[in-house]
């Protein structure tokens, strides 16, 4: 499998002339157009995220994917991730299939457990049953992917599915990954599910997450699972512009304020800008440099892990919009390029 490179937003809110936030509905629209673009320089993929923030908008990732699949001609497009634990898992599929009939063979989903509680109180769920939610959600997301007629009694259903049939339909299963942040568990949930592994990665170094890979490939092998379906994606939050010092200083800025506005409607500190200053180094996880700088450490971050897919979220804390689409295409016209044609050499 060839490697793939794109993007992945929770929408970015914008800011008026004196920095106060201006419409939720100008962030949807921005995602649009950054999509368009993506597909338009050649970007493999795009994900859209789920959020309930003022600042994250994007509430509602399966109705963008379907705005995009009318209005894109070849790009993968994919929740990044639906937080399952809080959502229907039918009424997922059947959105997702409604946009791979738009977009055949172009439509894919992240499935998670989602970064925080923050969506069970809104949906009137207990995040005590946090776990078993995925789990019986995920499985019948599976379940209803797999064939026409599903029966299904999980714990989180009030009353068992018996041959039910579930429409419309893509003409292929569409592929779904088990999103994770890292934990050990997931990577084995993977693996005994038979799914393909998200990374989502804020922090660590390229030698942490590698271990990941190796323990999930290990475990792959040991089930009997054949090798080539072992994919794994990254997740990271990054920046390209002209030069490592522009982008650099531009994402740092409004990477903080994203952190520090949305932890602070979490009830959590944010991280240091320090500390995500250094992560921008060789030896961290955030993605913010020039194109030459970018596509070496994409290419360094695989030789190390394996990975087939690397996206990142570059529009943050009210970052321009003109300012993430020419990252967009510089990723796309400068960075993928280079990973396309010298992956021997790293």
């Amino acid at each position: 499998m060839s490697f793939e490179l794109g993007v992945y937003s929770f929408g970015n809110t914008p800011r008026t002339a004196d920095g106060s936030r201006g419409p939720t509905a100008q962030a949807v629209r921005d995602v649009l157009e950054a999509i368009k673009l993506a597909d338009e320089v050649g970007l493999d993929y795009f994900g859209v995220g789920e959020h309930h923030m003022h600042a994250m908008p994007l509430s509602s990732p399966t109705s963008v994917i379907n705005a995009a699949a009318a209005s894109t001609n070849r790009i993968k497009l994919s929740t990044a991730v639906s937080v399952l634990s809080t959502d229907d898992p039918i009424r997922v599929f059947q959105q997702l299939s409604t946009a791979a009939a738009l977009a055949p063979g172009r439509i894919e989903t992240v499935a998670g457990r989602g970064s925080s509680t923050i969506t069970f109180p809104l949906f009137d769920h207990d995040e005590h049953d946090y776990d078993m939610l995925y789990a019986s959600k995920l499985e019948l997301l599976m379940a209803v992917n797999a064939g026409e007629r599903v029966s299904f009694d999980g714990p989180h259903r009030k009353r068992a599915l018996r041959d039910a049939t579930v429409f419309p339909r893509p003409e292929e299963p569409l592929k779904i990954w088990l999103g994770t942040g890292g934990s050990p568990e997931s990577v084995y949930r993977a693996v005994e599910l038979g799914l393909p592994m998200f990374l989502g990665i804020l922090g660590g170094t390229p030698e942490h997450w590698a271990q990941y890979g190796h323990a999930y490939r290990a475990a792959w092998a040991q089930a009997g699972r054949p090798a080539e379906q072992a994919d794994i994606a990254v997740a990271v939050h990054g920046f390209v512009a002209d030069t490592g010092e522009q982008a650099r200083a531009a994402f740092l800025a409004h990477e903080h304020r994203m952190m520090a506005e949305a932890m602070a409607e979490l009830g959590r500190p944010a991280p240091q800008r320090a500390d995500r200053a250094a992560a921008c180094g060789p030896g961290g996880m955030v993605f913010a440099g020039s194109p030459d700088e970018i596509a070496d450490r994409i290419l360094h971050l695989r030789s190390l892990l394996g990975h087939t897919r690397q996206i990142l979220q570059m529009d943050v804390g009210g970052m321009p919009q003109r300012d993430f689409l020419h990252a967009i295409e510089l990723l796309g016209t400068k960075v993928l390029p280079q990973i396309r044609t010298e992956p021997a050499a790293h």
